[in-house]
C-alpha cells in the first residue's frame, strides 16, 4: 500500500507502505550477507555478535532491511 494502514489486521495482511526484506528468506537467501550488516551497524555494540555460521547470539536477536518506500515490492531471488 501506498500509506500506513490504520487497522492492525491490514497490517499482518501486507497492507502497509515499504518492505522489510530479512536473510535467509526469499529475497535475500544468503546469511553472509549479515556479515556487511554487522559491519556497518556494530551490533556487539549493544551485545549481540554474529557466530561463524552467520547466525546471530543472542538466540532472539534478528536483522532485516527495512525500506520504507511505497513502491519497495518483495520479490524471490534465483
Amino acid at each position: 500500500g501506498d500509506e500506513d494502514p490504520q487497522d492492525v489486521r491490514d497490517m499482518f495482511a501486507l497492507k502497509y507502505r515499504g518492505a522489510r526484506f530479512s536473510l535467509g528468506y526469499g529475497a535475500c537467501p544468503e546469511l553472509e550477507g549479515r556479515a556487511k550488516i554487522a559491519e556497518l551497524l556494530r551490533p556487539e555494540r549493544i551485545g549481540v555478535v554474529l557466530s561463524e555460521e552467520f547466525q546471530l547470539h543472542p538466540e532472539q536477536s534478528t536483522d532485516a532491511i527495512v525500506i520504507h518506500h511505497p513502491e519497495a515490492k518483495y520479490f524471490n531471488a534465483r
